[in-house]
């Protein structure tokens, strides 16, 4: 495991966040849920700079001190991944 990755997923416990909650999107009539743990495994897949992009963005979303801040982040992630994915598919 990545030490970015490993910073991410223990930010999201110290906030008593757990990693397996997961987001549901609805493209075309079909349901996806990723979980945050998976967003955040998938995002670290890229190059190191966009890492700490990431996890600069994911430290800000959590200094709101609001769930709907980390929430809003995972959901924006996701659908990044979601339509990266289903756009290499076409």
């Amino acid at each position: 495991m990545d030490a970015i990755e490993i910073k991410c997923k223990n930010l999201l416990k110290q906030e008593g966040i757990n990693g397996a909650s997961k987001i549901d999107f609805d493209v075309n009539g079909e349901l996806y849920d990723l979980s945050f743990d998976y967003i955040i495994e998938t995002y670290m897949l890229s190059s190191d700079e966009s890492k700490l992009v990431f996890f600069e963005a994911m430290k800000k979303s959590l200094d709101t001190k609001e769930y709907m801040g980390i929430e809003k982040f995972f959901e924006g992630m996701g659908q990044l991944l979601l339509m990266s994915s289903l756009s290499e598919k076409m």
